[in-house]
């Protein structure tokens, strides 16, 4: 079925805040709008061997992991701060208990899960990840966690059932740039259901072995590796089968830079900078070569067969 149009799913206070988002930051047009982890250059350079306390484990293709200090310390979460570093301690005073996740939608059974029920259901297993900002940074991070389709199968997604909505916590006590209304939020995401079905992709519920903590995405979070960082959405409340293409947060902003897909491609820049290359968090500055779907092609292209993998998608 055709994605919805945009005109059918903007409403006019979305377009009217997409404005004033602009004009607050100084631009005129919607093909300068920041991007979704605003550009940066001010990588931090932790050492490996002392933050990770002798954590010698690397991905599969070698690479170490990144350091627990940086994983925590920095973060995109806009709701928090337009930064990285200031995240984490802004988000200290988030509630993350008690949360639930109401899954609803075109499923036989429709569910709210507490998280004493997450913890309870779905077995917890460590999965090793390449995450890849679509800013040119990247980090190789340990998730706790469990493969998303095993809740989805368990509310029975039904045959009309064709993507995935998610939908982030919304706290204007704890979350200063909600009530500064440069944005429209919640926070939303969404993914094709075979794509949210993959074995790779994962609710997570911790990292390092320990619960996440707020400015990651504390209690609950997605993580697909082989899509650009701003898809994995953090905070997670709501989840909703549905037979159209929804809409997402920053595709809602600035479709021409930021797709619904979005999956890592180093042959298609974004309009404002290349993708080829990366700064691994951690490895100090020399940039290396992205990978095509992250690293992850052998487990995920037959899912994008005939699509045009030169769009930025």
């Amino acid at each position: 079925m055709k994605p919805i149009p945009s005109s059918e799913i903007t409403p006019e206070h979305i377009y009217r805040s997409r404005r004033k988002f602009l004009k607050a930051l100084g631009f005129t047009a919607a093909g300068t709008v920041l991007a979704a982890c605003g550009i940066d250059t001010d990588f931090p350079e932790a050492n490996q061997a002392e933050t990770n306390e002798g954590d010698l484990r690397t991905d599969e293709l070698g690479r170490a992991l990144t350091d627990y200090t940086s994983v925590i310390g920095y973060n995109n979460y806009y709701e928090f701060d337009l930064g990285k570093t200031a995240v984490a301690p802004l988000a200290r005073d988030f509630p993350v208990s008690p949360w639930t996740i109401e899954v609803s939608g075109l499923v036989n059974n429709p569910r709210t899960f507490a998280m004493e029920d997450i913890y309870q259901l779905f077995e917890e297993e460590e999965r090793i990840y390449r995450m890849r900002c679509v800013e040119g940074w990247s980090m190789v991070i340990p998730w706790l966690g469990f493969p998303l389709s095993k809740l989805l199968e368990m509310v029975e997604p039904t045959v009309d059932a064709k993507y995935v909505y998610f939908e982030t916590a919304v706290d204007e006590e704890t979350m200063p740039v909600i009530k500064r209304g440069l944005f429209q939020f919640p926070y939303t995401e969404g993914l094709r259901l075979d794509e949210a079905m993959h074995d790779l992709t994962i609710l997570s519920t911790g990292l390092y072995g320990e619960r996440l903590m707020p400015q990651n995405g504390a209690p609950i979070r997605l993580v697909v590796p082989w899509k650009y960082g701003f898809k994995s959405i953090k905070s997670i409340v709501k989840i909703k089968l549905v037979d159209r293409q929804p809409y997402t947060f920053w595709n809602n902003y600035a479709p021409q830079e930021y797709g619904f897909y979005s999956n890592v491609n180093p042959d298609v820049p974004h309009p404002r900078w290349s993708q080829a290359t990366e700064v691994i968090i951690g490895h100090g500055p020399k940039r290396v070569p992205t990978l095509m779907f992250n690293g992850y092609e052998e487990e995920v292209a037959s899912m994008y067969a005939g699509m045009d993998l030169t769009k930025f998608f």
